[in-house]
């Protein structure tokens, strides 16, 4: 069982935005990713209304921020604006109310970010590397040629279990309940407008600090020699902030929670909609085939492109004054990243995918501020050398069917993209 959900016959079509009326528009409704409708719905808000208030929605009222500029000013600002007590647009369930430092505001966040921020450190980077390219080569090696299989399944997914398996110590043999885990994290409808099953998701979870409460206790056991491990349950095992951290349950799996669905959403969809940006853009493609040197900054334009996560939420701590409206206290405040990366007053020539572009880096999908993702180097460094691998063995990934979408407003990723490989002749 997924996060996925697959409409009924029943189901109202999501209507053209051009025919609703400003105070009607909902971009938090999950179709819009799902059906990959988004666009015109967010380029209409930036145009006419960038700071727009919907009284009635599935998750209450909310503000849409929705230009580039506005979002860094809210991302920048966490005195303003808190993110306390949750990050997406939902409310945290009450059948499993878990906290995450994502969801703290200083101090208490640094402290527990700082607690595991040397797993991405240069020194541990560097070495990861090795790891990386010889787990790429071997996923790229067993892959069928001329033949048609679904990309996320083989590579984007396996990829990233992989990763995550290195980064937590945890069991090789089962990474890919790393995956299911991260998936249940970020699939709940009162949440993200996902589809999932309430009881299931909290059984799995359950289960998921179950197993890593058992994994937290043979880490102590192997790390009493003194001798320091480098994955993340030993970094939290060793700091002041986080020792005592199995002790708080709904923490200790809020942070698991972050840390996986950090790992594993935006390394996982970018792999994904890079594949397909180059086929939805050929000529793309024939400049990375003209110039492998061009990888690097091709990696910044897919994150830019394909805005793995679409949003995250903050609550006003004071009013505020943004785009000549008034944003209250208390009021729910929802940063679009998807829609800032399309935003052309400040990014150029934003619905072209351009590898080649400048400033590529000059994206928001990572945020800023306090809340910056802390392994936007790794994803990076993951994605980077997956193309290097990739252009020394294939010709082309050819996208031969439909991608099938996620049906989130969080998450903006894919179950399924069919491909076929020409290897290089």
């Amino acid at each position: 069982m997924n996060a996925i959900f697959t409409p009924s016959s029943a189901e109202p079509a999501v209507p053209p935005v051009d025919t609703l009326p400003l105070d009607r528009i909902d971009v938090s409704d999950a179709r819009l990713f799902e059906q990959n409708l988004w666009e015109p719905y967010f380029a209409r808000l930036r145009d006419e209304d960038p700071v727009h208030y919907i009284e009635d929605s599935p998750f209450g009222p909310f503000w849409s921020i929705t230009r580039y500029d506005d979002i860094v000013y809210v991302d920048s600002h966490h005195q303003q604006f808190s993110s306390e007590p949750f990050v997406v647009i939902g409310d945290r369930g009450e059948d499993l109310p878990v906290e995450m430092f994502i969801s703290m505001d200083p101090p208490k966040h640094d402290e527990q970010r700082n607690a595991v921020q040397s797993v991405v450190a240069p020194k541990n980077l560097a070495e990861l590397e090795g790891i990386i390219r010889s787990r790429v080569i071997t996923i790229l090696d067993g892959l069928p040629v001329g033949e048609s299989f679904n990309w996320v399944e083989k590579v984007s997914v396996e990829l990233t279990a992989q990763m995550l398996a290195t980064i937590f110590g945890f069991p090789f043999e089962d990474r890919h309940k790393l995956i299911h885990w991260s998936d249940l994290m970020a699939a709940l409808p009162e949440m993200t407008g996902a589809d999932i099953d309430p009881e299931y998701r909290t059984q799995e979870l359950m289960d998921c600090a179950r197993v890593f409460s058992e994994l937290w206790h043979q880490r102590l056991a192997e790390n009493k020699d003194g001798e320091m491990s480098y994955d993340l349950i030993s970094l939290m095992q060793a700091s002041e902030a986080t020792k005592d951290i199995l002790d708080r349950p709904m923490e200790f799996l809020g942070n698991l929670g972050l840390l996986i669905v950090g790992g594993n959403d935006t390394t996982r969809n970018s792999i994904s909609g890079g594949v397909l940006a180059l086929n939805e853009n050929p000529a793309e493609y024939d400049k990375l085939r003209a110039d492998h040197s061009l990888i690097p900054n091709m990696v910044s334009e897919i994150i830019r492109w394909q805005t793995p996560l679409a949003h995250m939420r903050r609550i006003a701590t004071e009013d505020v004054e943004l785009g000549g409206k008034t944003i209250k206290k208390g009021d729910k405040v929802v940063m679009w990243y998807v829609s800032g990366n399309r935003d052309e007053r400040s990014i150029e020539n934003p619905n072209q995918f351009l590898i080649d572009r400048k400033n590529a880096r000059r994206h928001i999908s990572f945020g800023f501020g306090v809340h910056r993702c802390m392994g936007n180097r790794l994803a990076e460094m993951q994605l980077r050398i997956l193309w290097e691998e990739i252009m020394q063995r294939f010709e082309k990934i050819e996208v031969v069917g439909e991608p099938v979408r996620v049906r989130s407003n969080f998450v903006k990723g894919f179950s399924e993209l069919p491909v076929r490989l020409i290897p290089v002749s």
